[in-house]
């Protein structure tokens, strides 16, 4: 007698195959038959008319700090979502120094570890309410050897070669880069190259948040592919997008780009959300060498009336695309406020707090206000959007955070606004390939050999969703609403979503590398 029984359904296998109806059984935590006629089992579920599919894998989060929270949070249970990587865009949770410890970002909750393997230690002794896998940032690593300094003091790098080297000892599936933030904004090619070196000798991947998104795109890529290639690495290209009006229409060049470097050998992937706004912090449109010698050293600048003009000249300098912040990209009307210690400006758009002032300096008083105020910002046409989703080296991610308001709607609704809004409403892709780039296509980049497929062997982590209905209504106003649809929920067999309701508990695992 098996266990479990799901009877009935379209079951779509992760890899692309058309959907079948066929019943799938679930013994010991995984899958051990598809077909018709298999048996008894202790409960069989009817999910005629649902599809059936692998647990959706989740290529780039910043839950990192949910376990911390109080309470299961199961927001992305309700996504269908049972698999997150986390240590995105350069910054993990480790390893910190002391001195370093306070250069944590926001996103992270100010939860910093001295060691990479402390932090793992911490997640397993809270529980997850569904799998993570962890990268090591080069943000981390850079702070932890030489501070916000740009240049790397003697002895730098090979200390964040030993701490990297340490961290994959401990199970990181991975390293990861965010070229546009500091620190990592200030280290060379050659630098990075050495990082990736060292996951190669682990098998693992390297993903990037590119050094431009806009103007400076076609250079980034071409760097990350570089990257790559020298180290013998896979690489995994965060986020796509051509951010800013001025390089719309881009994808179609970063796509050939991707393509291409594929075709010469090179085991490139890349993830996408299905939005046309980012969020992130507000001195990310400042140059980075605003940034340079931590929080203090960054006020002042701005206060002074020469430093904030120079600055200025490097972000608006025509012959660089790199190395100049993201002010290029937003116009103050594109730019919302999502979080900032003045009441007044949370949730309103830069254009409608000028009061007669130039943008750019509003924007420097507004960061001097408050460094770690962040917002959402419109910049990207829905054409890039969808021909970057539509292309097969191409999966979903939702750069979300934590479960706290205020937000993005990504965080809450990312795969059902793809398998809803894309998929059945727009038809951007078909079903069976939507599903692949939620299943196998992230999980062959991060080595999950038995998650984002589902058949005989696979661990049965399971979503069971109403192609009809599964949608999400988040706004930008009003983000964290319950996304519906996905009507069962399976974590290694046990049903964490039954019948749309979540069953509570921490039933997930942290997938260590080497232990998976």
């Amino acid at each position: 007698m098996h266990d479990l029984i799901l009877r009935g359904g379209t079951l779509h296998d992760g890899f692309g195959s058309p959907g079948r109806t066929a019943d799938v059984a679930i013994d010991g935590g995984r899958v051990t038959a598809t077909g018709r006629h298999l048996g008894r089992a202790a409960r069989v579920v009817d999910v005629d008319g649902l599809v059936v599919a692998p647990g959706f894998i989740d290529p780039h989060s910043h839950s990192d700090t949910v376990p911390f929270m109080a309470g299961a949070q199961p927001f992305k249970l309700w996504q269908g979502v049972t698999t997150e990587i986390v240590g995105n865009c350069g910054f993990s949770c480790g390893p910190a120094t002391p001195e370093s410890a306070g250069l944590i970002p926001e996103i992270l909750g100010e939860r910093s570890f001295a060691t990479f393997g402390g932090y793992l230690d911490a997640v397993e002794r809270e529980g997850t309410t569904n799998n993570l896998a962890v990268l090591v940032g080069h943000n981390t690593l850079r702070t932890a050897a030489c501070g916000m300094d740009a240049g790397l003091s003697p002895g730098a790098l090979e200390r964040m070669v030993e701490l990297a080297e340490e961290a994959f000892a401990a199970g990181a599936c991975g390293l990861s880069s965010g070229l546009e933030y500091v620190p990592g904004a200030y280290a060379g090619t050659a630098e990075l190259i050495a990082l990736a070196r060292a996951a190669r000798r682990w098998n693992l991947a390297y993903a990037t948040h590119l050094r431009s998104e806009s103007e400076g795109l076609a250079d980034a890529l071409d760097e990350a592919v570089e990257v790559a290639e020298a180290a013998g690495v896979r690489l995994q290209v965060s986020h796509c997008k051509a951010s800013g009006r001025a390089v719309h229409g881009a994808s179609a060049m970063l796509l050939d780009k991707l393509t291409a470097a594929r075709a010469r050998g090179v085991d490139v992937r890349a993830d996408v959300y299905p939005y046309r706004a980012f969020s992130t912090l507000l001195v990310a449109l400042l140059p980075p060498a605003a940034c340079e010698g931590g929080e203090e050293e960054l006020v002042r600048r701005l206060a002074d009336p020469e430093e904030r003009r120079a600055l200025r000249a490097l972000a608006e300098d025509p012959e660089r695309t790199t190395g100049v912040g993201l002010w290029r990209e937003a116009h103050p009307e594109d730019v919302r406020f999502l979080r900032h210690d003045s009441a007044g400006v949370t949730g309103r758009r830069l254009a409608d707090l000028l009061e007669g002032r130039d943008p750019w300096d509003a924007l420097c008083d507004l960061v001097m206000a408050d460094p770690r105020a962040d917002g959402v910002f419109h910049t990207m046409h829905d054409d890039d959007v969808t021909r970057i989703m539509r292309h097969p080296l191409v999966s979903i991610g939702s750069d979300g955070g934590p479960p706290a308001r205020p937000n993005h709607p990504r965080t809450y609704g990312t795969f059902p606004t793809f398998l809803g809004e894309y998929v059945r409403e727009r038809r951007v892709v078909p079903m069976a390939e939507a599903i692949r780039k939620v299943g196998s296509a992230t999980a062959a980049q991060f080595g999950l050999a038995d998650r984002g497929w589902l058949g005989r062997g696979a661990v049965a982590d399971v979503c069971v969703f109403d192609p009809a209905a599964i949608r999400h209504d988040g706004t930008y106003d009003e983000p964290a609403i319950r996304p519906a649809g996905v009507t069962h929920v399976l974590l290694g067999g046990r049903m964490v979503i039954d019948d749309g309701e979540f069953t509570g508990g921490r039933h997930g695992r942290l997938l260590r590398r080497g232990q998976e």
